[in-house]
């Protein structure tokens, strides 16, 4: 929806109305041009989508302005945070990230205010925020275009005077970019971040004066423009991209980290939730990088190299996920690794090319993993396997690549050891931080042989990281927990390891803790029962999800003997 101004008339405040229509407009210039940014797109990397990019970045600002608007009647400050808000968890891309920080600069200061002065501050702040994110600012590009604007209207003015001075230095700066980068010259073009930044500031001046603004300045624009490499031939092989929460100084550890493993570093957000964005190698390591940082979501992985589409198993991905090294990179980090190496044939024969290791409670999971083609190493109750088993289990697979699922917090320290005695013997292995039996089974689901090893691991990783877990157990005495006090013969409900119910009927504690779980959403629940469950419990939960959670798919293994009463996954 969008305001419509009488002739000659100007807006000399930025409201709420304002925003959400320049939202809208936005939306819809980035949409008409986005084709022609997308063939002008040769840096940094010659991909052809930074115009899809700030279109479905600019889509998600405006999703989440109309989303408020719809639950209420919000101020400006409220609708200007929905604005960035949306636009960081909606980032795609090197300038679609960038796009987001600048919002969220602006964002900061007209929230406290509308009229142009408070505009001017808000260019000058989007602008040094963008330049903050990048950890290698480059002329001649979005950022540019940025600061030019911003310096442009430094001198303020009216609300109308301070938009037409910024879309006019930004127009103006756009022209010139094609003049200091050497690929936009041998290209013939302008940089495509820029051109899609003062289409989002046209929109702007269009919303505060009702007419559609000329576009002076800038270059002619060719219908398309002359590829360079991509990445993948001379450059990072893959772009990586993924929602973070975390806090500040984990954020400033992740960015040294993440600049010394490949470029076009990006980093935009704060309060505790960021977009991270960078090109790499090691798709695996960023992740992983993220992993020890916070919690990484909303992953997306793309290989430059196959024309900027997903690789197999990557794409978009919910959840956490780390993964392996590539080439001759080696280490390991707090449990998480990853490591190279050939692998040589014994005695018993030649290696098979992968196989996967798992951890498993219950002779039933033990059965199912190995029917999928998964060595298995039972955990007992109360004996968790050593690290010397874990050790047998890598070396018994007897293949050159090795996923090991160890499906339990407590041993991830224990795998992390026996991944690199093996390794030391010349096996790549890759420990993927499955904390429960019900993310290895997810694991395990879209475990794909045929594909690379990082993007297996990548995929892997991404599946348990979007599977959430909870266990049943009966307390054995009484204690205090997170729920309160429970006595011995009470059921506990563990949700992500923390008991969150305490009940006396395992079924009724069950269906507890499954609302719980599927009230942040759910596609797939996962129940595995014990041998000594209470019969009837999967076909009365399975009854309650289909009852309560009618889009909610139930699957139902059986653990077997010496496994806890109830385990539940939620994809």
């Amino acid at each position: 929806m969008s305001r419509a101004l009488q002739p000659d008339e100007e807006l000399v405040e930025l409201d709420a109305e304002a925003v959400r229509t320049w939202c809208a407009r936005a939306f819809d210039a980035l949409g008409r041009e986005r084709e022609e940014i997308d063939a002008i797109n040769v840096y940094p990397v010659a991909d052809g989508d930074t115009g899809t990019n700030l279109y479905l970045t600019a889509e998600a600002a405006h999703q989440a302005v109309e989303a408020v608007f719809a639950a209420s009647g919000p101020d400006t400050a409220e609708t200007v945070r929905a604005m960035a808000h949306g636009a960081l968890l909606g980032a795609r891309g090197n300038s679609g990230t960038i796009l987001s920080q600048l919002l969220r600069g602006m964002a900061t200061v007209l929230a406290d205010g509308r009229d142009g002065e408070h505009l001017a501050r808000a260019f000058a702040e989007a602008a040094r925020a963008a330049r903050q994110a990048v950890a290698h600012p480059v002329e001649g590009t979005i950022l540019t275009v940025a600061s030019a604007a911003a310096e442009a209207c430094a001198a303020g003015g009216t609300l109308v005077e301070v938009a037409r001075g910024a879309y006019e230095g930004a127009a103006t700066a756009l022209a010139a970019t094609s003049g200091q980068l050497d690929v936009l010259e041998r290209a013939g073009v302008v940089d495509a971040g820029g051109r899609g930044l003062v289409a989002v500031l046209g929109a702007l001046l269009e919303t505060v004066t009702g007419q559609t603004p000329d576009h002076p300045g800038t270059a002619p624009l060719p219908p398309a423009a002359p590829r360079e490499k991509c990445a993948g031939e001379d450059g990072p092989a893959y772009e990586v991209i993924y929602l973070l929460e975390a806090d500040d100084a984990a954020v400033a550890l992740l960015r040294s980290r993440l600049d010394a493993l490949g470029e076009s570093l990006v980093v935009v957000g704060g309060d505790g939730l960021w977009n991270v964005h960078v090109h790499v190698d090691d798709a695996g390591a960023a992740v992983e990088a993220g992993v020890e940082a916070g919690r990484p979501h909303r992953i997306r992985i793309t290989h430059f190299a196959s024309d900027a589409t997903p690789a197999p198993g990557h794409g978009t991905a919910r959840g956490t996920g780390t993964g392996t090294g590539s080439g001759d990179r080696y280490g390991t980090d707090d449990g998480y690794a990853y490591a190279c190496g050939t692998g040589d044939d014994d005695a018993r024969g030649e290696r098979a090319a992968r196989a996967i290791v798992a951890v498993v409670p219950g002779e039933g999971l033990a059965g199912l993993c190995a029917e999928a083609g998964a060595t298995t190493v039972r955990a007992r109750p109360g004996e968790p396997p050593a690290e010397n088993e874990l050790v047998e289990a890598l070396r018994r697979a007897h293949a050159r690549e090795v996923v090991l699922l160890p499906n339990d917090t407590d041993l991830r320290e224990t795998a992390a050891a026996a991944a690199e005695r093996v390794r030391a013997e010349g096996v790549r292995v890759a420990l993927v931080p499955t904390r429960a039996a019900v993310q290895g089974i997810a694991a395990l689901a879209v475990h794909e042989p045929g594909r690379r090893f990082d993007e297996d691991v990548v995929a892997m990783t991404a599946a348990a990281g979007a599977t959430r877990y909870a266990e049943l157990a009966v307390a054995e005495h009484r204690s205090f927990t997170s729920a309160g006090v429970c006595q011995a013969g009470d059921v506990l409900g563990l949700i992500e390891g923390d008991v969150a119910v305490i009940g006396q009927d395992l079924t009724e504690t069950a269906r507890t803790v499954l609302d719980r779980m599927l009230s942040a959403g759910g596609e797939l629940v996962t129940l595995v029962v014990a041998d000594d469950a209470p019969p009837g419990l999967a076909a009365d939960l399975e009854r309650h999800v289909r009852r309560a959670h009618l889009a909610v798919d139930t699957t139902t293994y059986h653990a077997g003997a010496e496994a806890p009463p109830l385990l539940i996954g939620v994809e």
